[in-house]
């Protein structure tokens, strides 16, 4: 996401490359590279949890806030002073238009309305209503009936009730501080609406620009299109277009002939391993899916039977002769 390692490497690189010429610009990524880092701590947090818990004040629910506010600060940085200084600087534009459409993929992951993730708010309360509706169901038809406290007056007063209307009681919150809907306070950050279709064109837009602009085996190439893997994966919920696109990226770094440095090597390498991870996504524990196969190609069929012998690029893995594939 806009949190990825490659995207920060290049963020620090770029301030530095523009300072002598705009100070403003750099800056500004330099903030943006801050509130990266940032924000990739709550994302790991965020996905180690898989589900946060928002019904409540807890710290999931001020992760979520987190997340949406440093998410939302760094769009408008990056649309409002990024965007516009960007000119004919190849490497900035890619990485500008990926950056953007990495904030998006972000309120689509965790904010969007219908929620598409089970991360998101929406969803989250959903499910714990459904849970407490079938709890609470559950207790009321267990048993021969429900219970009833017929024997006692309905007039009658606990031993702990107060009898005097101004004598204990709780003590509500001052006027203003009473407490917020969750959905309404991350409304006030950002309003919920469906972010998936401007998400989505963003993504394509920075494929194509990326493709255009950067060639076959460029770490931020590769950085826009394992995103978008993600994203398709994700949010869409497009497994076999998620899996075709990673492939397809693989089958592409492994043609690529232009050369690299170490660091560049290396990040391309790790970007590869992860995309073969993704070409395996949504296959099953056992790789063989019968209800997801159906219609699916020869390619995705073999892999879904464990049949990879001739498959290497599918797999991330290079074959004989092949170990440096970029």
């Amino acid at each position: 996401m806009a949190s990825s390692e490659v995207d920060q490497k290049f963020l620090g690189k770029l301030a530095k490359d523009v300072e002598p010429n705009n100070a403003l610009l750099s800056s500004i990524l330099f903030k943006i590279l801050g509130l990266s880092i940032n924000l990739a701590q709550h994302l790991v947090k965020a996905r180690k949890q898989r589900r946060l818990d928002t019904t409540r004040m807890t710290n999931s629910l001020e992760l979520y806030f987190h997340i949406i506010w440093l998410s939302r600060e760094g769009l408008v940085m990056l649309e409002q002073y990024v965007l516009p200084m960007v000119g004919d600087h190849d490497v900035l534009k890619v990485l500008a238009y990926k950056l953007r459409a990495s904030f998006y993929h972000i309120f689509a992951l965790f904010h969007n309305n219908p929620p598409v993730s089970t991360m998101g708010l929406g969803a989250t309360e959903a499910i714990m209503a459904a849970a407490t509706t079938g709890s609470a169901q559950s207790r009321l038809d267990k048993g021969k009936g429900i219970a009833r406290d017929d024997g006692m007056p309905a007039t009658a007063h606990s031993s702990l009730q107060s009898t005097h209307p101004l004598e204990g009681g709780p003590v509500g919150a001052p006027p203003g501080f009473e407490p917020q809907n969750p959905e309404a306070a991350a409304a006030f950050l950002l309003p919920s609406v469906d972010f998936l279709p401007r998400a989505h064109q963003y993504f394509k837009e920075a494929v194509s620009l990326a493709d255009s602009l950067l060639w076959g085996s460029h770490s931020l190439r590769l950085s826009v299109r394992t995103e978008y893997v993600a994203f398709l994966y994700e949010c869409v919920h497009d497994t076999e277009g998620s899996r075709k696109l990673a492939k397809d990226t693989i089958n592409e770094v492994y043609n690529a002939t232009e050369g690299m440095d170490d660091d560049m090597f290396n990040d391309a390498c790790e970007l590869v391993t992860v995309l073969g991870k993704m070409t395996r996504r949504g296959l099953g524990a056992s790789g063989s899916n019968p209800s997801r196969s159906r219609g699916a190609s020869p390619v995705t069929l073999a892999i879904s039977q464990g049949d990879t012998s001739n498959l290497s690029v599918a797999t991330a893995i290079p074959p004989t002769g092949m170990e440096n594939p970029i």
